[in-house]
C-alpha cells in the first residue's frame, strides 16, 4: 500500500541521515519520525548549528524569506521545498546562491529527486535545493536497504553518473532537461522550454510543439539543452512566475546560445487552470507566428500570492525594482510610490515619511491615552496594535478597523481614531528614489535620517556607476557605513538576482535605523547594452555588490562582499575601520582580490591602470581631510572641490560637503577639517552654512583633538563705509575665532580671499593653500591639473546647443536640469529658476527647491498680433504662474513653467509664429526698436530693419527644432535650420557666423527714432539711431560698445555708453551689425566672462582699432554721423494718432507685469481687448523697452469700443505721478537666482512713499527717471537712470545719481548700503533743492551734477572715479 508524498520524502531522509551525517529537520509537525527534529517557521535556519542538515517542508515562500541566511551560510543543506501555487519565481530567486537546484514535476520525480539530492551531496560542498510540485497521490516505497546500498556505493563525481546510479533503482534515466512530447517520426516545428509546472501543459500541447521541462536548473547545462533543439528552430522560453522582469532568467541563461535559433520568444505564465489553458497555448503559438513576436507576453490568471501582476510586458525602467519590492514584501509600503515618476526627490520623499510618522505618533498617543476606555476584544486588539506600532512591527488592521466602525461606545474617541485609520495598518516603510540622494541636497536629507536613526528603508536606483563622473556625486554607501548605525547594501538585479532579493529582505527586517539598498540599473535603449553594462560594472568592481549590517554580533559577518572586486573608496573605508585585515585573514581569496586584479580583468585593463590601482592602495594610509563649505554663488563650493581634488592626488582621504551637512557630533570626531566660506548679505553666512553656525556659536564642545583651518571669500570694497568694514569676510573670521576658542588645533592660520586683488580671491588662496599642505606633511606640488570646465567648454561639448537637454527633460527624479544644460537652455530662451520665497520652508520640509523655468520670446520689433497676445495669455495660465512679463527688451517672458510643461510651452509659442531661440545666451538677442505711435510708415521701417537684423544673425543650429518642435513638421522658422555634409552623406550643423563656441557673451542691438530714446540706445552693444529724410529712414548712426552689467565695488567692471562709429545706409545695416559681432567673436575675452562683453573689447582694442577692423570686414567706411536730437528715454502715455488716422493708446503697465489684481484686472482686460481685435481683424500690440504696451492701429470706428474696454478694466488710467510713469525695475525676487534684494515688488511701495513728499514739494508732474534692480547685472538698465537703486543685500541698495534724462550719460555711485529710511532722508531733501534751485527745464540728473552733489561719469572707465568720500 502506497504512502503520501511527504512520507516518501521523509523515508529517504530518515534512512540516509546516519550515512550522510545530515541531521533531519522538518517544519511540519505531522511528519512523525524519531530521526526528525522540528523547527519553528520563524527564521528556521538560524536555529541549525550543524555543518550538514536536511530540511523538509520548507515551502517556497519560506525559502524566499530565508534567502539572506542561505546566501551567507557556511553549512551544507539538503532542502526539500514544496512549490506554492505553481509559482517558480523562488527558483530563479535562488539561482545565484551557488547551490544545485533540482525541479521535480510529479510524485515519482519528487521521490526520486530526494534521493538524487543525497547522491549529489556526496561530491559537492554546496547545498542542494529540491523544489517539487505537491501531490495528493500515493506512491510505493523503495526498500530501505536498497536506498542505503545505492547511496553508500555511489562514489562518482558527476551529475550524469548520479542520474545513471538512480536509474538502477527507479528504472528511469533522468537528465537535466526532458523532452516530453516528441517521437522519432515527428519533428517539432518549435520548442517550449519551460520553467514551470509541466503537468498543466503536456496534455494540451500540439504534436508539432516540443515541450522541454527543466529538471536541473543549477548548474545550467546549456549544451545539453542545445542537444535537444535542432539549430535554426523557433524557441519559446517560458517562465511560470509571479515576478515580471524585462530579462527573465531563462533568457539570461541562454543569451550566449541565442544565435543558434531562428526566433527566440520570452513569455511569462501566471496561474494556469482548466479554464484558461487552451487560450494560453493558443496565444503562445499565435505569437510565435507573428513576424515580430511580442516579447515578455504575460498569460494566465493572477497567482493567489502575487500582489500585482500585469497582463502586458513591463517597460524597462526603474520600476522593475519597485515591482520586486511590492511582490517580495507584501507587508511593506512605498510611501512615495504614487509620486515616484513625478517627484521622487529626497526632500519630498523624506518629508512624506516624516509626515506619516507624525500622524502615526499622533494616533499612538490617541490610542494609548484612551486605551482604558475600551473593553473586551476591542481593548485586546487596540493593545496588540499599540505594541506593534511602538515596535514598528507589521500589523494587519482590517479586523480592528471593522470592529471600530461597528462599535457603538466611545463614539467621539473612535471617530478621532478613525480619522487616522489609514495609519492603523503598519507596514515597513520604504522610500524609492534616484541618485539625487547622492548630491548635496539629497545627502543633507540622508544625513538627517541617519542622525535621527529613523526606521525607514531607502531603495535608491542609480543608472550611473561612477561616483565622480557627475560633479558632487557622493558614494552614499560609504557615507552611511561611516555612521555605523545603518544597514547598507549594493545590488545589481541583472548581475545577481539572488543577492538583490537577499538585500531587500535584510533591509526590510532591519529595525535599528535607516536601511539603504543601492540598486544599479543603467539606462540604455538597447536591452543587451543594459546587460553588458551591468556585467562590466560589477565584474570590474565599479559597482560592488555587498551587504553591511553593523549590528551583527560577529564583526567578521558585519560586512559581506558579494562581488569579486571592490572600488578603492570602499577599500579605504574597510582599512580605516580595521575590518579589511579581519576579512583578509578569514579569506585568502579576498586578500588576493584586494591587492591585485584577477586574470579576467587584467586581460582587459592595461598596465597603466594596474599601476594606478596599486598607487591608490599605497595611499590608503594617507591622512583624512574633511572639507566643509558654505556657498551661495558657488565660488566657495568650487574652491572646496578644487582643494579636494588636489588633496586626493596627494594621497589624502577626502570628504567634501556643505557645512549644514556637518553636525557638531561629527565635528568632534574629525581629525583634520578645513572650512571654506563665502560672505553673504550684511556679513552673514551663506544659506547652506547658517544652520551649522547657529549651532556652533552657542556651543561649548571640546575640539582639543581636532585640527582646523579656515579660508574666507569676500570683497574688501563691498562695504566702502568705515562703519561697515567689519563685514569683510566676517563669517570666516567669526568661524575661525570660535573654533580656536573651543580648543581646536590650527593646521594653519586663517586665509582671506579678496575680490579686489589682482587675481580676485585666488590671490589670497594661493598664499594660504601651501601652508595647509605643509602642515599636513604632503607635497606642495599640485602637478598637472585639468583646467576647470568653463562656459566655452560647455558650448564646444554641446553639439551646437544640444547638450543633454533632451535627457534632462525626461528625468522625472527632479524638477531641475544639469548645470551645463542650464547654460545651454539659455540659447533656447530658457532660464531655470526656483521660488526663493519657498526655499527655506521647502528645505525644512525635506523638499528640493521649487524649480521652474522662465521662457523669453524672440520678438524682433516688439509687435504682437492679437492671436500672439492671446497665446501668451493662455500659456501663462496653462503652463506658467498666471502672469507674464513685458521685458526691458520689448518682448514677452513667461515664468513658473515646470519642467514637465516646458516643451509644450515652447511648442505653444512657436504655434503662434513666435519662438524663443536666441532670446538669451551668447548670441545676438532680441532686436528691439522704438514703439513710435505717431508715424506708422517710419515705425514699419524700424520693425523691418529689426527683423532683417534678427534673422540675419539668428543661430543656424537645428537643435532648437529637434528639442522642442519635433512634432510640428510643417512649422518653419525664419531662415530655416540647416545642416551641411561633412563627408559622404553625414550631415552636421553649421554655424557660419558664430562657429561652435558662439560669442564670448551676449550681443544686444536696439533701434531708436529721434527725438525718442525709449530703447536706451547708448546702453547696448550696438545702438542704431534712425536718420530720416522725406519721411523715409535712409540709414542709421551706429553706436558701438554700450553695456550695463557690473560687479559691486569691482573697479574692473563698469557700465559703458556706446561710442559713435558713424553713419551706415539702411541696406547695409544688417551687414554692419554682423561685422561688429564678428570682431567681438574673434577678439572678445573668452577666459574671463566678467570681462567678455563687447564694451571691454572695444576699450581693450581702442575705439579706432575696433572701428577699423569692422570697416575692413565690411569693405566700406562709416560716413560722418548725421545730425539728430534726442529729448528723453521715457514712454508717453495716452492716445495719439498717426499719419494714417489710426489711433494708438500707450498703457501704463507697472514694471511690465501683466496680472490681475483687485484694483487692476489688467490681464483680463487685455485679454478682452485682444479678443475684440482678433474678432474684428484690426489692431496690434506694441511692446516698449520701458515695459509698457501700446494698443495700436485702431480705426476710428472701433475707437469707442476700445476706450470702453480700457475704462472697464482700469487700463485707461494714466493719472500717476511722473516719477512712477518714468520708473522701471527688473524681476528680482522671488524667481531670479542672482537677486540680492527686492525690485519689482518693492519699487511701487517706495514710490508710494516718495509720491507723498513730491506732492508736498509740487513735483508730482515732473518726470524723473528712476530704476531699481535686485543686483548689479543691470537688466532694467539702472546705470542710465537719473536715480537708481541697485540691490546690495536684502533691504539694502546702492544709490546712484546723475544719469542723463535723455539716456546718454551714466550715473554714479552716491551712497552704498542704504535702507528705505536712508533713501527717503537722502532723496527728499534733494528733491526740495531741485524744486527751488533748478534752472528752467533742468532735469534732476543734470541738477545734481551742476549743484556739485555728484560728479558726472564722462566715460565707462571713469565710472569708479571721483566718488564722494562719504559713500
Amino acid at each position: 500500500m502506497g504512502v503520501s508524498q511527504d512520507q516518501a520524502i521523509l523515508q529517504i531522509a530518515s534512512v540516509l541521515s546516519g550515512s550522510s551525517s545530515s541531521k533531519v529537520y522538518s517544519l511540519d509537525l505531522s511528519l512523525k519520525s524519531p530521526n526528525v527534529e522540528y523547527l519553528s517557521s520563524n527564521e528556521p535556519l538560524s536555529f541549525i548549528d550543524e555543518s550538514s542538515a536536511t530540511i523538509l517542508k520548507l515551502d517556497s515562500n519560506q525559502v524566499l524569506k530565508n534567502l539572506p541566511n542561505l546566501i551567507t551560510t557556511n553549512s551544507k543543506f539538503i532542502i526539500s521545498s514544496n512549490l506554492i501555487n505553481d509559482d517558480h519565481s523562488i527558483i530563479t530567486a535562488c539561482k545565484d546562491l551557488g547551490f544545485t537546484i533540482l525541479i521535480s514535476s510529479n510524485l515519482k520525480e519528487s521521490y526520486d529527486f530526494t534521493l538524487l539530492s543525497y547522491l549529489i551531496s556526496k561530491f559537492t560542498n554546496k547545498s542542494i535545493l529540491h523544489f517539487y510540485q505537491e501531490s495528493n497521490e500515493k506512491i510505493d516505497l523503495y526498500q530501505d536497504d536498497k536506498i542505503l546500498s545505492l547511496f553508500e556505493s555511489f562514489n562518482d563525481t558527476t551529475l550524469e553518473s548520479a542520474f545513471k546510479s538512480l536509474n538502477s533503482l527507479s528504472s528511469k534515466l533522468y537528465s537535466e532537461f526532458e523532452l516530453l512530447n516528441s517521437s522519432w517520426f515527428h519533428k517539432p516545428e518549435q520548442y517550449f522550454v519551460l520553467l514551470g509546472n509541466q503537468s498543466k501543459l503536456i496534455s494540451k500541447i500540439p504534436s508539432n510543439v516540443g515541450l522541454i521541462s527543466i529538471k536541473v536548473y543549477r548548474p545550467f547545462n546549456s549544451s545539453k539543452l542545445l542537444d535537444l533543439i535542432p539549430s535554426g528552430s523557433i524557441v519559446q522560453l517560458i517562465e511560470q512566475s509571479s515576478i515580471n522582469l524585462q530579462f527573465q532568467s531563462l533568457f539570461l541563461d541562454l543569451i550566449d546560445s541565442l544565435p543558434n535559433f531562428s526566433k527566440v520568444i520570452a513569455s511569462q505564465l501566471l496561474n494556469i487552470d482548466d479554464k484558461n489553458i487552451d487560450g494560453v497555448i493558443h496565444a503562445l503559438i499565435s505569437n510565435s507566428e507573428l513576424e515580430k513576436p511580442i516579447q515578455n507576453l504575460i498569460l494566465g490568471s493572477t497567482f493567489k500570492t502575487a500582489t500585482n501582476s500585469s497582463s502586458t510586458a513591463s517597460k524597462l525602467s526603474d520600476d522593475v525594482y519597485v515591482k520586486i519590492l511590492n511582490q517580495v514584501l507584501p507587508n511593506s509600503a512605498i510611501l512615495n510610490n504614487a509620486e515616484f515618476l513625478i517627484n521622487p526627490t529626497p526632500e519630498y520623499a523624506y518629508g512624506k515619511y516624516l509626515f506619516d510618522e507624525e500622524q502615526r505618533n499622533k494616533l499612538i498617543n490617541l490610542v494609548e491615552s484612551n486605551l482604558s476606555s475600551f473593553k473586551d476584544s476591542l481593548n485586546d486588539k487596540l493593545t496588540s496594535w499599540l505594541i506593534n506600532a511602538k515596535a514598528s512591527k507589521p500589523f494587519d488592521a482590517n479586523d480592528l478597523i471593522t470592529e471600530l466602525e461597528s462599535s457603538t461606545t466611545n463614539v467621539e474617541i473612535i471617530k478621532s481614531i478613525l480619522s487616522l485609520k489609514s495609519y492603523l495598518p503598519i507596514k515597513t516603510q520604504w522610500l524609492v528614489g534616484s541618485d539625487k540622494w547622492c548630491y548635496d541636497q539629497g545627502l543633507s536629507t540622508l544625513h538627517l535620517a541617519l542622525q535621527n536613526r529613523h526606521n525607514v528603508k531607502l531603495l535608491i536606483i542609480d543608472s550611473d556607476s561612477s561616483i565622480n563622473v557627475k560633479q558632487g556625486k557622493k558614494n552614499i554607501g560609504l557615507y552611511c557605513m561611516n555612521y555605523g548605525n545603518s544597514y547598507v547594501s549594493s545590488v545589481a538585479l541583472y548581475s545577481s538576482y539572488t543577492q538583490t532579493l537577499s538585500a531587500i529582505l535584510e533591509a526590510d527586517s532591519f529595525n535599528y535605523g535607516v536601511a539603504v539598498v543601492l540598486a544599479y540599473l543603467p539606462h540604455y535603449e538597447n536591452h543587451l547594452d543594459i546587460l553588458k553594462e551591468t556585467k562590466k560594472q560589477v565584474d570590474t568592481g565599479y559597482w560592488p555588490l555587498y551587504r553591511y549590517n553593523p549590528f551583527l554580533e560577529n564583526s567578521e559577518d558585519q560586512f559581506k562582499l558579494d562581488s569579486s572586486f571592490i572600488r578603492n573608496e570602499l577599500q579605504a573605508f574597510l582599512d580605516r575601520e580595521n575590518k579589511l585585515t579581519l576579512l583578509a585573514q578569514r579569506s585568502a581569496k579576498l586578500d588576493y582580490n584586494l591587492r591585485s586584479f584577477n586574470n579576467k580583468v587584467s586581460s582587459k585593463i592595461n598596465q597603466e591602470s594596474k599601476d594606478s590601482f596599486k598607487s591608490l592602495l599605497d595611499n590608503l594610509s594617507g591622512e583624512p581631510l574633511t572639507i566643509a563649505f558654505a556657498s551661495d554663488g558657488g565660488n566657495a563650493e568650487n574652491l572646496a572641490k578644487k582643494l579636494g581634488r588636489r588633496a586626493t592626488n596627494k594621497g589624502l582621504k577626502v570628504k567634501i560637503f556643505s557645512m549644514d551637512d556637518l553636525s557638531l557630533d561629527d565635528l568632534q570626531l574629525e581629525q583634520n577639517i578645513v572650512f571654506i566660506c563665502s560672505t553673504s548679505g550684511q556679513g552673514e553666512f551663506p544659506t547652506n552654512g547658517k544652520q551649522f553656525w547657529d549651532a556652533l556659536k552657542s556651543s561649548t564642545i571640546d575640539l582639543g583633538t581636532v585640527k582646523i583651518s579656515t579660508f574666507g571669500l569676500g570683497d574688501s570694497k563691498y562695504w566702502p563705509r568705515a562703519e561697515d568694514k567689519h563685514y569683510y569676510n566676517k563669517p570666516a573670521q567669526d568661524l575661525f575665532n570660535k573654533l580656536k576658542n573651543l580648543g581646536a588645533v590650527l593646521l594653519c592660520e586663517l586665509g582671506l580671499g579678496d575680490d579686489q586683488d589682482a587675481d580676485g580671491y585666488n590671490t589670497g588662496y594661493n598664499e594660504w593653500e601651501p601652508k595647509l599642505w605643509e602642515s599636513l606633511g604632503v607635497s606642495l606640488d599640485n602637478g598637472d591639473e585639468p583646467a576647470p570646465i568653463t562656459n566655452e567648454d560647455m558650448k564646444i561639448a554641446s553639439n551646437f546647443l544640444r547638450g543633454t537637454i533632451a535627457e534632462g527633460l525626461l528625468d522625472t527624479s527632479t524638477g531641475a536640469i544639469s548645470a551645463s544644460d542650464q547654460q545651454m537652455t539659455k540659447f533656447h530662451g530658457i532660464y531655470m529658476q526656483d521660488d526663493r520665497d519657498l526655499r527655506d520652508e521647502r528645505k525644512k520640509q525635506g523638499l528640493e527647491p521649487a524649480y521652474s523655468f522662465m521662457a523669453r520670446v524672440r520678438l524682433p520689433g516688439g509687435c504682437s498680433t492679437p492671436e500672439q497676445w492671446l497665446k501668451m495669455d493662455e500659456l501663462a495660465d496653462s503652463r506658467g504662474n498666471h502672469t507674464f512679463k513685458i521685458t526691458t527688451r520689448a518682448t514677452f517672458q513667461l515664468h513658473g513653467i515646470v519642467k514637465a510643461d516646458l516643451k509644450e510651452a515652447i511648442k505653444g509659442i512657436n504655434v503662434a509664429l513666435m519662438d524663443t531661440l536666441a532670446a538669451c545666451g551668447d548670441v545676438c538677442r532680441n532686436v528691439m526698436c522704438s514703439a513710435l505711435p505717431m508715424n506708422q510708415h517710419l515705425h514699419n521701417q524700424l520693425v523691418e530693419s529689426s527683423k532683417i537684423i534678427s534673422e540675419h544673425l539668428l543661430p543656424s543650429t537645428t537643435a532648437y527644432h529637434e528639442l522642442w518642435l519635433t512634432d510640428l513638421t510643417d512649422l518653419e522658422r525664419e531662415g530655416g535650420p540647416k545642416k551641411i555634409k561633412v563627408g559622404g552623406d553625414a550631415l552636421v550643423d553649421a554655424e557660419p557666423l558664430y562657429g561652435p563656441t558662439y560669442l564670448p557673451r551676449k550681443y544686444k542691438i536696439v533701434i531708436t527714432m529721434p527725438p525718442y530714446n525709449d530703447v536706451d540706445v547708448w546702453a547696448h552693444d550696438v545702438g542704431l539711431i534712425a536718420i530720416v529724410e522725406d519721411n523715409n529712414v535712409i540709414g542709421y548712426n551706429v553706436l558701438v560698445g554700450g553695456g550695463m552689467g557690473t560687479t559691486h565695488n569691482n573697479t574692473k567692471t563698469y557700465p559703458r555708453t556706446g561710442s559713435m562709429f558713424g553713419f551706415c545706409p539702411i541696406d547695409q545695416i544688417h551687414l554692419v551689425c554682423e561685422k561688429i559681432m564678428l570682431v567681438q567673436r574673434d577678439f572678445g575675452d573668452r577666459k574671463n566672462r566678467k570681462h567678455a562683453r563687447l564694451k571691454y573689447t572695444i576699450d581693450d582694442l581702442g575705439v579706432d582699432v575696433y572701428k577699423s577692423k569692422v570697416e575692413e570686414l565690411w569693405g566700406h567706411q562709416f560716413s560722418e554721423p548725421k545730425p539728430f536730437k534726442i529729448d528723453s528715454n521715457i514712454d508717453y502715455f495716452g492716445w495719439t494718432k498717426d499719419e494714417l488716422d489710426l489711433n494708438h493708446f500707450t498703457c501704463f503697465i507697472e514694471n511690465g507685469r501683466i496680472e490681475d489684481t483687485a484694483e487692476k484686472p489688467q490681464k483680463l482686460g487685455l485679454n478682452k481687448i485682444a479678443h475684440y481685435l482678433k474678432d474684428n481683424k484690426v489692431g496690434e500690440f506694441r511692446l516698449t523697452g520701458n515695459q509698457h504696451i501700446l494698443v495700436s492701429n485702431i480705426p476710428n470706428d472701433h475707437l469707442d469700443a476700445i476706450k470702453s474696454l480700457l475704462k472697464q478694466y482700469n487700463l485707461d488710467n494714466t493719472d500717476f505721478s511722473a516719477l512712477r510713469l518714468s520708473s522701471s525695475s527688473c524681476v528680482a525676487f522671488p524667481t531670479c537666482g542672482l537677486a540680492m534684494a527686492e525690485a519689482e515688488r518693492y519699487l511701487p511701495v517706495l514710490i508710494d512713499k516718495l509720491e507723498l513728499e513730491l506732492e508736498k514739494i509740487g513735483l508730482r508732474n515732473d518726470s524723473v527717471v528712476m530704476r531699481m534692480t535686485g543686483c548689479p547685472n543691470g537688466c532694467a538698465r539702472p546705470w542710465m537712470a537719473e536715480i537708481a537703486l541697485v540691490g546690495k543685500s536684502y533691504g539694502y541698495y546702492n544709490l546712484m545719481l546723475g544719469g542723463g534724462y535723455k539716456g546718454d550719460r551714466i550715473n554714479k555711485l552716491y551712497k552704498t548700503n542704504v535702507s528705505e529710511d536712508e533713501i527717503m532722508k537722502i532723496l527728499v531733501p534733494l528733491f526740495q533743492r531741485w524744486a527751488v534751485e533748478r534752472f528752467e527745464g533742468e532735469h534732476f540728473g543734470d541738477f545734481v551734477i551742476r549743484a556739485g552733489i555728484i560728479k558726472p561719469t564722462l566715460e565707462g572707465k571713469k565710472f569708479w572715479d571721483d566718488l564722494n568720500d562719504d559713500i
